[in-house]
């Protein structure tokens, strides 16, 4: 009854924040987005050379150590640039790109609004390598790319947006999500008449 609870405070929140950024619940429910609860416990995952600190959840902290060493091993360096995202983060970007005068139906296909983005579940990171442009296709052609499509499944790691997917998202050869349960998607039928 309390996670419910949470749940409805937290959808509730998620509609209010939505309506203040100009995003109808309308788009939401023809790109038939996946909404995200944020995660309830995180670990430090990694800290870029500049100290900034990447939290994730404690089994996608661990696996990501393991899968970074298994690279390294293969003489291949990956550096994460994203990791866990807070709503109110999520806001930020959000509310950025309207403040350039983006159109939100552009901003859909870049970034995700709200509680629909894989980065509250603190399972999803943003993967870059030394010599890329981080968050660019150009990382597609990267040794690191490569060692990801071979091996990134082992460690539990699936590429989120591939070309051409159903979310409407661009290509994001970058954003790599670790696939476990407590990777939690609910399904909250976006009630478009609140």
């Amino acid at each position: 009854m309390k996670n419910e609870i949470r749940n409805h405070e937290y959808e509730n929140r998620i509609h209010r924040e939505l309506a203040k950024l100009g995003i109808a619940l309308e788009l939401i429910a023809q790109k038939k987005l996946p909404f995200y609860l944020e995660a309830q416990e995180l670990a430090l995952g990694d800290t870029d050379a500049d100290g900034r600190e990447y939290m994730m959840t404690p089994a996608t902290a661990a696996a990501w150590a393991g899968m970074k060493a298994a690279a390294l091993q293969d003489d291949v360096i990956l550096e994460v640039v994203s990791a866990f995202r807070s709503i109110d983060r999520q806001i930020e970007i959000i509310q950025n790109k309207l403040d350039r005068r983006m159109p939100i139906e552009q901003i859909l296909t870049l970034s995700a609004p709200p509680g629909y983005s894989e980065h509250h579940t603190g399972c999803a990171i943003d993967i870059n390598t030394p010599g890329c442009i981080a968050t660019e296709e150009e990382f597609e052609n990267t040794a690191a790319y490569r060692w990801l499509n071979e091996h990134a499944g082992r460690f539990g790691f699936a590429m989120s947006y591939p070309r051409d997917n159903a979310l409407g998202f661009i290509y994001e050869p970058w954003h790599w999500c670790f696939q476990t349960q407590a990777n939690i998607e609910i399904n909250i039928p976006v009630n478009i008449n609140d």
